[in-house]
């Protein structure tokens, strides 16, 4: 609760919720964004490691944000609502190059919109001031924790999502499905795609798992071939099952029956 400034995570198997206030939330983030600086430091000195592409450098580059938006004219019917696929391309890369000469990231947000939705303009002021308390840009589907973490391997991300906010109403509409992908461009490999990890067990939750994520992202764009590849930092997805004006208290009370896990 925003008010409240405390989270309520619930395991509906188990019929229990965990309460993190905003303050623990908040040092979780600050100790996810040193540990992760910290090891995109020791990776980058690290002998015999392939060098990381200036989207990690603490110390980046002066940039340029591109901005994109296209209106495929695809169509599709989502829970009950129809809509219209808009596709957002924003693209951070060095001043004065291109992507391809100086690398960068790229953020692709893949939106299906419907006209007849009732308006959100309440849950965006929700997600800005949830944001402002956290002090953080935040994505909708990602936790703050990876956040924290990502934006310290690349601080790239922040420039991208200030220009989503600042051109968000260009797309006209209500998202009711959303896909959304960042990908680290290193200098050459515009024109590649990043490569798909192979399947293996779900990696663990927390800190260890999402640093460990994120260097084999990093030896991903070192193939036999010696060519630059891209790298996923961030997929999210999204999806709208019911929008309503209307909620009272009980819909958001916490269900009978449960306890708490502390």
């Amino acid at each position: 609760m925003l008010s409240e400034e405390k989270i309520y995570d619930l395991d509906i198997r188990k019929k229990t919720y965990k309460v993190t206030t905003f303050a623990e939330l908040r040092k979780q983030m600050e100790d996810a964004k040193r540990e992760a600086e910290k090891n995109a430091r020791e990776q980058r000195s690290a002998p015999g490691e392939p060098s990381q592409p200036s989207q990690q450098d603490p110390n980046a580059k002066e940039v340029e944000v591109d901005f994109d938006v296209k209106n495929t004219g695809a169509t599709k019917s989502i829970n009950g609502f129809d809509t219209k696929q808009a596709i957002v391309t924003i693209t951070v890369r060095e001043k004065g190059k291109t992507l391809d000469q100086g690398g960068g990231m790229v953020m692709v947000t893949d939106m299906w919109l419907t006209p007849n939705a009732p308006s959100t303009k309440d849950l965006m002021a929700f997600d800005m001031k949830y944001a402002e308390k956290l002090y953080g840009p935040m994505v909708t589907g990602a936790s703050a924790q990876d956040m924290a973490m990502a934006l310290a391997m690349y601080p790239q991300i922040k420039p991208a999502l200030d220009r989503m906010k600042a051109e968000g109403g260009k797309v006209d509409g209500t998202a009711i499905m959303t896909t959304m992908t960042m990908e680290a461009v290193p200098p050459g490999a515009a024109n590649t795609t990043a490569p798909v990890a192979a399947a293996e067990p779900a990696p663990k939750k927390g800190l260890g798992g999402m640093l460990g994520g994120l260097k084999k992202m990093a030896e991903a764009k070192n193939e036999p071939s010696g060519k630059p590849q891209r790298a996923m930092i961030l997929t999210t997805s999204v999806e709208v099952l019911k929008l309503t004006p209307d909620v009272d208290a009980a819909s958001v009370a916490l269900p009978a029956g449960f306890r708490e896990d502390k």
